[in-house]
């Protein structure tokens, strides 16, 4: 069976492709979402972020014997704590500065952190075994679907199906949406609006960590690895909307489909896509599909 003169097998396995790809995309562009909705901040450094998610959990099992599960964990914790450093020490005193001078800053630190792990670890990929339970594949019918793509898919949706709620309907979530649009009656109750903020860009940069991690087993673990996803993940945030958590999440795995099934129909477009979609957007909408026009 042939579908516009593709055979089935291969459109569906593309659309598994695109729907992995998808996944990483979702997972990136809803921490952006989170740091630039809830703090304003362009998070440029986010690319090296999930890089060194990748690069702990491939340092943790050389050097230290941590298996995948464990760095599951504790890679997000580790950049999650260093994110809140970042914040904390850097970050804070641009608060009330044009958000251009964060995306400065994000960016030289992002420079930084590839530039260290260049010098020790070159820019040749590092291999990552998928953990055992999760190798070969599994007879669906119409396709063989490797275990550990499948499992990206699921834990990518799980985790930002949980952020989503948390912000949008947990009280804390409640707390932060008012920081965003009056801190000073936020902390007039109480509320310690500064340490939310800091543990909201550390919880950021985890997320970010948390892709890092799944990707390990999937692609080459090297330190220019988030400068090769960053860009088209902030294409994908300004699709979805900047700031829109749903916007972040629909998109994401939206476009990471449209790349799959353009990578069928046309190959040499696949690369651009994302980008064409995201001008078309901004003409049409420029607040995001999913963005609030002001």
């Amino acid at each position: 069976m042939e579908i516009f003169g593709v055979p089935h097998q291969a459109l569906l396995g593309q659309v598994f492709i695109g729907l992995v790809n998808g996944s990483f995309y979702a997972i990136l562009s809803l921490g952006l979402a989170i740091i630039f909705g809830l703090l304003n901040v362009v998070n440029f450094a986010h690319g090296a972020l999930y890089m060194l998610g990748a690069l702990v959990t491939w340092m943790g099992l050389n050097y230290l014997g941590v298996n995948y599960w464990m760095s599951l964990l504790l890679a997000p914790l580790l950049v999650g704590c260093f994110g809140i450093f970042f914040e904390r020490t850097m970050i804070r005193h641009l608060r009330k500065l044009d958000p251009i001078y964060g995306l400065l800053l994000t960016f030289g630190m992002a420079q930084v952190v590839q530039s260290l792990a260049s010098n020790y670890y070159g820019v040749t990929g590092l291999s990552y075994s998928p953990p055992e339970l999760l190798r070969g594949a599994t007879d669906v019918g119409f396709m063989r679907l490797p275990n550990y793509r499948a499992w990206v898919v699921l834990a990518s949706l799980a985790v930002c199906l949980s952020t989503w709620y948390a912000i949008e309907r947990t009280r804390l979530g409640a707390y932060l949406r008012a920081g965003t649009e009056n801190p000073g009656m936020v902390q007039a109750f109480g509320i310690n609006l500064p340490l939310i903020v800091t543990l909201t860009y550390g919880f950021g940069a985890g997320l970010a960590a948390f892709a890092g991690v799944l990707a390990a087993p999937v692609m080459q673990v090297s330190p220019l690895m988030g400068a090769d996803i960053v860009v088209v993940v902030f294409a994908v945030v300004v699709v979805g909307g900047m700031g829109s958590i749903l916007g972040s999440i629909v998109t994401g795995l939206m476009l990471g489909v449209v790349e799959g099934l353009t990578r069928v129909y046309y190959p040499p477009a696949s690369n651009v896509v994302i980008f064409v979609i995201m001008a078309v957007v901004l003409m049409v909408r420029p607040s995001g599909l999913f963005g609030q026009q002001r």
